[in-house]
C-alpha cells in the first residue's frame, strides 16, 4: 500500500517554517527527531541552572565585594546604577521564568499544532537566546530591569514555546512508545542546567578582570552557543503524514481502557474533569518535589551538620567557617546527585508507562513518594545519611518522571490531535506550583526556626505536609476516569483539521517508507552531538558528587 511521494511532502511553495515544509518524505528516519527535541531542551534547561550568576551579579560594581545599599528596596533596585543588586533582586528572574513558561505555554500552544513545531523552535531561540542578549545589555548598563524583561520575560516565553514545541510531535511519530519518546525529550531540560551551570562557572572565569565579573560576555557566549543548537533541532523536525504508522505497528482495538482512539478539541479539553483531576496530579507531585530542589543544600547541611566531616558531635550553630564551606561543598555533591536522578528518572518513569500505564505509574510516585518523605525525618533521626540520601534521590527522580509521563497521560485521554497544546495548558500548573512547593518549605522553616526547633529538625513538619499533598494527588489521580464519547471529536472533523498535510485525503494507512532506519549512521552522528555535551556533563557532577561518600 503505497501514496506518491508528492502527496507525503506537502506544498513546496510553503515558508521555509510553515507546517507544510516539514511533513516526512520517504526514508526519513524517525529515530532523527528526538535528538533535535533534545537540542532545544538542554538550551532551555539552562533555566534551573542561572542561580550561578547570582553570587557575582551582587558584585557586579564592587567587583571583589558588593556594593551595598542598606535602604535599597526592590523597586529602586530596578533601576540603579551605584548600588550592587541582591540575590532576593536576582531571584525574580527564576520565577518569571516558569510562570512565563506555563502561560506561554497556555496561550501559544493552539497556535503551535496550527503552526508546526520548527516555527515554534524558530520563535522559542529567537526568544529565549535574544533575552539572554538582552539581559547582556542589562548587565552591561547595570539595570535590572532590563534583565527582568530580557531573561526573565522575552526568555520565559521561549521556554514556554520550546518546552512543547516536540510534545505532539513525538507522540506522533512514536505511537507504540509514547511515554519513551516524551521521556527522551523532556529529560533534556532537566539536564540543561548540568550541563549550562559548570559551562557558565568555566566562562566566568575565563571572562573575570579587574573591572568585570565576567557575567555579560558569558551571557552572550552561551546564547550564541544555544542559538545554534536550537536553531538545529528547529531545523531538525519533521512531522509524519496523516495516516502514518510506524512498520508493522497496529493500535489496539481492545486493552487498556485509559488509552483513547478518539481526539478531544482544544476548545474542549479545559471543560472535561479528567484535564482538572490530572492538573491536580501534576500541580501537587510538582509541588512536592520543587520545594525540595529549592532547599535540598541547606537541608543536608543543616540536619546532618558535622557528621557529614566526621564530627557528629557538632550541631550546624557549631561549626566554624572552615568547617561550613567542608559541609557546603558536600552538599553541592548532593544538589548535583539529585539533578542526576531527575534526568534519569524523565526517561526511565516515561518508559515504564509504556508498560505499566500512566495512571499506574502516577499510583508508584504518590504511594512510594509518601512512604519516602514520612520517612524522612526517621532518617533523620537516627543520622542515616544514606537512606536520606536514597530516598531523596527516588523522589527526584519521580519528579523529574512525572514531567515526562504527563504528555502521554494526556495522549491517552485526550488523543493526540491537541495533545502539544492540551499540554501547553496544563503546564500553568508547573507555575502554581513553582509558588507553592517553595513557599511551604520555605516558611514553614523559618516558622520552626523562630518557634526555636533545632536547625535538624525544623524539616520534619515540612515532610509531612509533602506527603499530605502527594495523598491529595494519589485521590485525583484515582478520579481520574476514560472520557465518555460526546467528547471526541468526528472522524470529519479529524479529517477537516488534517486536510493541510493532503494526506488524510489519499485514503490508506501505514508508514509509507518513513520511519524506518533505526540508529543508522546519520542517527547516530545527531545523536553523538547531544550526547557528548550530557556525558561532559554527567562526568563534571559525578567529580562533585564524589566528595558526599568521601
Amino acid at each position: 500500500m503505497s501514496v506518491s511521494t508528492e502527496t507525503l511532502t506537502g506544498g513546496y511553495g510553503a515558508g521555509l517554517l510553515d507546517r507544510e515544509r516539514i511533513i516526512a518524505k520517504p526514508g526519513f528516519n524517525r529515530w532523527l527527531v528526538p535528538p533535535a527535541a533534545l537540542a532545544i531542551h538542554l538550551c532551555i534547561g539552562m533555566a534551573y541552572g542561572f542561580s550561578v550568576f547570582w553570587l557575582p551579579l551582587t558584585k557586579s560594581i564592587g567587583i571583589t565585594a558588593p556594593v551595598a545599599c542598606p535602604d535599597m528596596t526592590l523597586a529602586s533596585a530596578l533601576f540603579t546604577t551605584s548600588c550592587d543588586w541582591r540575590v532576593s533582586d536576582l531571584g525574580w528572574m527564576y520565577t518569571l521564568f516558569f510562570v512565563l513558561l506555563g502561560s506561554s505555554a497556555a496561550i501559544w500552544g493552539g497556535w503551535l499544532e496550527r503552526a508546526g513545531p520548527r516555527k515554534a523552535g524558530f520563535v522559542a531561540a529567537c526568544c529565549w537566546c535574544g533575552g539572554i542578549v538582552l539581559a547582556a545589555i542589562g548587565v552591561i548598563f547595570h539595570q535590572l530591569w532590563l534583565m527582568w524583561i530580557g531573561a526573565g520575560v522575552i526568555g520565559g516565553i521561549g521556554l514556554g514555546l520550546g518546552y512543547i514545541s516536540p510534545v505532539s510531535t513525538l507522540i506522533k511519530w512514536f505511537p507504540d512508545r509514547r511515554g519513551m519518546a516524551t521521556g527522551m525529550a523532556i529529560m533534556g531540560f532537566g539536564g540543561g542546567a548540568m550541563i549550562g551551570a559548570p559551562l557558565a562557572n568555566m566562562l566566568m572565569n575565563t571572562f573575570k578582570s579587574d573591572t568585570s565579573v565576567g557575567v555579560w560576555q558569558t551571557f552572550i557566549v552561551i546564547a550564541a552557543i544555544y542559538f545554534v543548537f536550537m536553531m538545529g533541532g528547529a531545523f531538525g523536525y519533521r512531522i509524519p503524514p496523516a495516516g502514518w504508522r510506524p512498520e508493522g505497528w497496529q493500535p489496539k482495538v481492545t486493552g487498556n481502557a485509559m488509552i483513547t482512539h478518539g481526539h478531544v478539541h482544544l476548545r474542549d479539553a479545559h471543560k472535561t474533569p479528567q484535564f482538572w483531576l490530572i492538573w491536580a496530579v501534576l500541580t501537587l507531585n510538582v509541588s512536592a518535589g520543587i520545594g525540595v530542589i529549592g532547599m535540598a543544600s541547606p537541608m543536608l547541611q543543616e540536619i546532618f551538620a558535622g557528621s557529614l566531616i566526621g564530627v557528629p558531635e557538632l550541631k550546624f550553630a557549631d561549626l566554624s567557617k572552615e568547617q561550613l564551606a567542608a559541609v557546603a561543598a558536600i552538599a553541592a555533591g548532593f544538589t548535583g546527585l539529585l539533578s542526576l536522578f531527575n534526568i534519569g528518572g524523565r526517561f526511565f518513569w516515561a518508559s515504564l508507562s509504556d508498560k505499566i500505564g500512566r495512571k499506574n505509574t502516577y499510583y508508584v510516585f504518590f504511594l512510594l513518594g509518601i512512604l519516602l518523605y514520612a520517612s524522612a525525618p526517621w532518617a533523620a533521626g537516627i543520622g542515616s545519611k544514606v537512606y536520606f540520601v536514597a530516598a531523596f534521590c527516588v523522589i527526584l527522580s519521580m519528579y523529574g518522571g512525572g514531567f515526562s509521563t504527563i504528555p502521554a497521560y494526556l495522549a491517552d485521554i485526550f488523543g493526540t490531535q491537541f495533545v502539544g497544546a492540551i499540554h501547553g495548558r496544563l503546564l500553568t500548573a508547573w507555575a502554581t506550583a513553582g509558588i507553592i512547593g517553595p513557599v511551604v518549605v520555605n516558611y514553614i522553616r523559618e516558622a520552626q526556626i523562630a518557634a526555636g526547633i533545632p536547625r535538624a529538625q525544623v524539616y520534619d513538619f515540612t515532610m509531612y505536609i509533602l506527603a499530605g499533598m502527594l495523598a491529595l494527588g494519589l485521590i485525583a489521580n484515582a478520579l481520574v476516569r476514560p472520557l465518555s464519547d460526546k467528547w471526541f471529536m468526528s472522524d470529519d472533523e479529524v479529517a477537516a483539521l488534517q486536510a493541510k498535510t493532503q494526506a488524510s485525503n489519499a485514503g490508506p494507512t501505514g508508514s509509507f517508507g518513513i520511519g524506518k532506519g533505526g540508529f543508522d549512521g546519520k542517527a547516530l552522528a545527531a545523536w553523538a552531538v547531544i550526547g557528548l555535551p550530557i556525558l561532559w556533563g554527567v562526568w563534571i557532577t559525578l567529580q562533585k558528587t564524589f566528595v558526599l561518600f568521601s
